[in-house]
């Protein structure tokens, strides 16, 4: 019986990326009060592009759901938005977003005093709290304005191998036609070796999910993952396999480049040496899968070059130097990689996911049925029917006008013979010449000469 995946909301994985980054914090060697003060000095942007800033109370609610009860204790509680304020009056509550209209960056406590000055509420009345949350649940602004200020920004570095993965996209250009494509190299942290390498014709997450894959597979599993907010880094999918592996996902500042200094190094390294000599170069195979083959050839001669970050040391020697032992994946790594999805089938046997229209085999028509996506084979789509797994196809208009309509048949019965006075008569009338063992039969009335 294959048991049904979780399905993460945005909220949730919103939440696990806050988590992680305290987690590996922590694991970074921070104490765990500063790394929460690092994580609640700075807004964050959730799924939905929002830039949200984080209460203590908040973080801790969260960090303690998630070690009692994992990926399911970040899912919000469902209850009723409120969307005003039942203790402040109805005049308080119109005055507040007149004022805000006005002055969108004036504060709450100043309008208070004003409500006060102007006789709308009596003085000591009215709590801030209460009309700071008032505000948030109606929409009206009350983020403070942004103020310049220098950042902490200081070098780190793993320890040992696998505890840090890094990955980011190289765009270039290849083959006579110059055609644009992407490189996903993935990088270990502490020994600068590159753990594998892909190449795509868009930074999709697809391609950054077969090249996490390739290098769990190699390398075994990375405690902890730092990409940028790239579109295939910042994806759903990408969250939710990360959140079934035990992943912890770090997303760089943006705007801020010193961050991802070693992966930019590699990058650049990469260039000076391969890219550059692909670029309109006639001899060049623009097809993704030779270009792999290139960047993977040249990859494991890096590997094998002394570094100069690591006193003339192989990335490879340091690798097999690394005391921490690899952790594989106990089960089918596979499994992770396969979403589920729940689709209402039409009358017509079709389901649509993302705009587009997929048969489905026929007798699911009306049901609810669970689609599950494969990510590592381009999002195909397949379903479970009698038993075995079917892969969905895209309906062909063209061709369904042109195919034979199957008949309806009840399942486990044959066709129905129809008995005709024709038929009776040729029964009659034709009998065969021998009996049921092989001799011939005596008919009436036939002569014994």
């Amino acid at each position: 019986m294959t048991r049904r995946s979780v399905e993460l909301t945005p909220e949730a994985l919103f939440r696990y990326q806050i988590v992680s980054e305290v987690g590996s914090r922590v694991q970074r060697g921070e104490g765990k009060e500063e790394a929460l003060e690092e994580v609640l000095g700075r807004e964050h942007q959730d799924l939905e592009g929002r830039m949200r800033r984080l209460s203590k109370r908040t973080l801790y609610r969260w960090l303690r759901a998630y070690a009692e009860e994992g990926l399911s204790g970040l899912e919000p509680a469902s209850r009723r938005r409120i969307s005003t304020s039942n203790a402040l009056s109805p005049e308080m509550l119109q005055y507040m977003k007149a004022q805000k209209l006005v002055d969108p960056e004036g504060s709450v406590p100043e309008i208070i005093a004003q409500a006060e000055a102007l006789g709308i509420v009596a003085k000591g009345e009215v709590n801030r709290v209460t009309s700071w949350r008032a505000c948030k649940r109606m929409g009206l602004p009350v983020r403070r304005p942004q103020r310049g200020g220098c950042r902490d920004m200081r070098r780190h570095e793993q320890p040992h191998r696998m505890m840090t993965a890094l990955a980011d996209g190289k765009h270039f250009r290849a083959g006579a036609k110059r055609l644009r494509r992407v490189a996903m190299p993935m990088l270990d942290d502490a020994t600068r070796k590159g753990l594998s390498i892909l190449v795509g014709t868009t930074e999709s997450t697809e391609l950054f999910l077969l090249a996490l894959h390739q290098t769990i597979v190699k390398c075994g599993l990375m405690i902890t993952l730092f990409i940028d907010h790239g579109p295939g880094f910042v994806s759903k999918d990408t969250l939710t396999v990360a959140a079934r592996l035990g992943i912890q996902v770090i997303h760089g500042t943006p705007g801020y480049p010193e961050g991802h200094g070693k992966i930019e190094r590699f990058h650049r390294r990469m260039s000076d040496q391969l890219l550059r000599g692909l670029d309109g170069n006639p001899a060049v195979d623009p097809d993704p899968g030779a270009l792999t083959l290139r960047l993977q050839h040249w990859l494991d001669i890096y590997n094998h070059t002394p570094h100069h970050s690591l006193d003339q040391d192989t990335p490879a020697a340091r690798w097999q130097a690394d005391s921490r032992d690899l952790v594989f994946p106990t089960s089918d790594i596979e499994r992770h990689f396969i979403i589920s999805c729940d689709r209402k089938v039409s009358a017509d046997n079709v389901i649509t996911y993302k705009g587009v229209p997929y048969e489905v085999p026929r007798g699911h028509a009306g049901q609810r049925i669970e689609v599950s996506r494969n990510l590592l084979a381009g999002n195909t789509l397949s379903i479970v029917h009698e038993g075995v797994t079917t892969e969905l196809s895209v309906v062909d208009p063209v061709l369904n006008a042109r195919s034979r309509r199957a008949r309806e048949i009840p399942v486990g019965a044959a066709p129905l013979a129809v008995t005709t006075a024709a038929g009776i008569r040729f029964d009659s009338d034709m009998q065969p010449l021998v009996d049921a063992g092989g001799g011939y039969q005596e008919r009436q009335g036939e002569d014994d000469g």
